[in-house]
């Protein structure tokens, strides 16, 4: 369980004291000339994510300080799960509540460890609950989150299209929605022609997974997630070291489930509905081919420049099946390519949006909750770089340039100028260990995304 490290009460609860870096000048002027001692000898200073045990008179833990940013005050307890020793901790009573929610939901993702081939090798500290903290928004926060996790840092032998659908199908169950999921050659028969070409070559066969839940009176809002759950390249193969990470080539098919898990769990006034298609582009007799025309559902011809492009290739369909039912809010995500990387590193995601309200809106979001991510443009002149000789589109360019945009061009074909959309290119991986964040899987620009929704339609 994702709160599991929170607990109603203890015998004798260690005191840990947050300090915002700009408040931590006034704090250690207030300690005892000793325990200023203690807090240089120690080499404590106003920096996010450093702690220090302070000790008490007659022997033990006075209290815990915790030094954090006040600007991110999601992570600022986010590193101690793991660190601090294994026991019992309280926050001071009196905190505003939405501190003390930030802080309860940011220890329960901070306790995340991935446990499903290997036991954890240690239990996370447990924080009592904290007085005034939400705790079915700390709840809701860390599940959704714990999700994403778990299903990127999933290998691919574990996680393969009807095991990425299954998951999908068990969060709509928990939650009341209803799920349809098309496997095989009943994609071909439900005109998803494109899906079907990309994941016919590995023998688990496709997957395409369609949720919907809410009152279908209300605003429709739909998530369109890319779920690649191994990326050989095809064809077009992939060096070891290209390869070596594609298990998380799902992580927009796992990234748009935490959103839907926080849009359910809230109780958003929306009709929601999520189309994942789910594949493995791998090498075999039957796999599609460089330079194949292929039909898409919208009936625009794609000509395959590159089969290691493939990302693309299976959202332009429910893309095109989501835009036919007019949304009021259409998101994709995608972890689409090395070139948004490139530019902005694995911490922002790439945003793209025909909509400048909606992206304004998106941008406010990602600050107030501190979720970060980046626009970057839909530069119309670069679309002449995917025309092609001999089919309608070329699902790649030539050039070395512009490779997040020329992606986010291809997928703008398949949606009407009318709909309000966005398209994240994202990394869904922490490379390095950060409070709260340890390497591997990551949820992002989900909490931003959750707030645009509950601020446009409740």
């Amino acid at each position: 369980m994702s709160t599991a490290s929170l607990i109603d009460g203890a015998a004798a609860p260690v005191t840990i004291v947050p300090v915002a870096e700009s408040g931590f000048d006034a704090w250690l002027s207030g300690l005892s000339p000793a325990s200023r001692q203690w807090v240089a000898a120690n080499a404590l200073k106003a920096e996010a994510g450093k702690h220090l045990a302070l000790p008490a008179a007659g022997g033990g833990i006075a209290e815990i300080v915790a030094v954090y940013d006040e600007g991110q005050p999601l992570w600022a307890l986010g590193g101690l799960p793991d660190t601090l020793p294994e026991g019992d901790y309280r926050l001071p009573v009196g905190m505003a509540p939405a501190l003390a929610t930030a802080f309860a939901a940011g220890w329960a993702i901070g306790s995340y460890a991935f446990t499903r081939y290997r036991k954890r090798r240690r239990a996370p500290a447990r924080l009592v609950w904290p007085e005034g903290a939400d705790r079915a928004e700390a709840t809701r926060l860390a599940e959704a989150v714990w999700l994403v996790r778990d299903l990127v840092n999933t290998p691919a032998e574990g996680l393969g299209p009807a095991d990425l659908a299954a998951a999908a199908a068990a969060l709509g169950k928990r939650h009341g929605a209803a799920v349809r999921i098309l496997t095989g050659d009943e994609l071909l028969a439900a005109n998803y022609p494109m899906v079907h070409a990309v994941g016919r070559g590995s023998a688990r066969p496709p997957c395409l997974v369609d949720l919907t839940w809410g009152d279908p009176a209300a605003p429709k809002v739909t998530l369109v997630g890319k779920g690649v759950c191994f990326d050989s390249g095809g064809y077009d193969l992939k060096p070891a070291s290209g390869m070596k990470l594609m298990k998380k080539d799902m992580g927009g098919a796992a990234n748009v489930l935490g959103l839907a898990s926080l849009v359910m769990a809230a109780g958003r006034k929306v009709r929601l509905r999520v189309l994942v298609p789910a594949v493995e582009n791998l090498v075999s007799g039957n796999a599609f081919k460089p330079l194949d025309v292929i039909a898409t559902r919208k009936g625009i011809t794609v000509e395959i420049g590159n089969t290691d492009a493939e990302g693309r290739l299976i959202l332009c369909e429910p893309l095109t099946e989501a835009d036919g039912e007019n949304p009021a809010l259409l998101i994709d995500m995608a972890t689409l390519t090395g070139a948004a990387r490139v530019a902005l590193g694995p911490e922002l995601p790439a945003m793209y949006s025909n909509d400048d309200g909606l992206a304004a809106d998106i941008l406010a979001a990602s600050a107030a909750v501190h979720d970060p991510l980046w626009r970057l443009p839909l530069w119309k002149p670069y679309r002449k770089l995917l025309d092609s000789n001999i089919a309608d589109i070329n699902n790649v360019s030539e050039s070395p340039f512009a490779g997040s945009i020329t992606a986010a061009l291809y997928l703008q074909e398949f949606v009407s100028r009318t709909t309000p959309w966005v398209h994240f290119d994202l990394y869904a991986w922490n490379n390095a260990v950060r409070p709260g964040r340890p390497e591997g899987g990551e949820a992002q620009a989900i909490r931003a995304l959750d707030k645009v929704i509950a601020d446009r339609f409740g």
